[in-house]
């Protein structure tokens, strides 16, 4: 992420704690370090599950939702 000048920030979440469908006004870019998550896009098409390593950029006003894994979640996040 650094590496293309962003400016990622870190957090974390519970296992199973859950976020309601939404949007942002701005690309977000999120990049798992540990644990999981699981985004729904209930607009656009079938939900993704991010393990470590793994990477979703998430164009603005997107509407999407999320499930944390069983294990909980460690991410780093930017905005573009």
């Amino acid at each position: 992420m650094a590496k293309e000048g962003l400016m990622p920030y870190r957090w974390s979440n519970m296992p199973h704690d859950v976020y309601a469908a939404h949007t942002h006004p701005y690309h977000k870019v999120i990049y798992v370090v540990s644990g999981s998550i699981t985004f729904g896009f209930p607009v656009e098409g079938e939900p993704v599950t991010l393990r470590p390593g793994d990477r979703l950029d998430l164009p603005p006003d997107v509407r999407h939702n999320a499930v944390v894994g069983p294990d909980g979640v460690v991410c780093l996040e930017a905005h573009v």
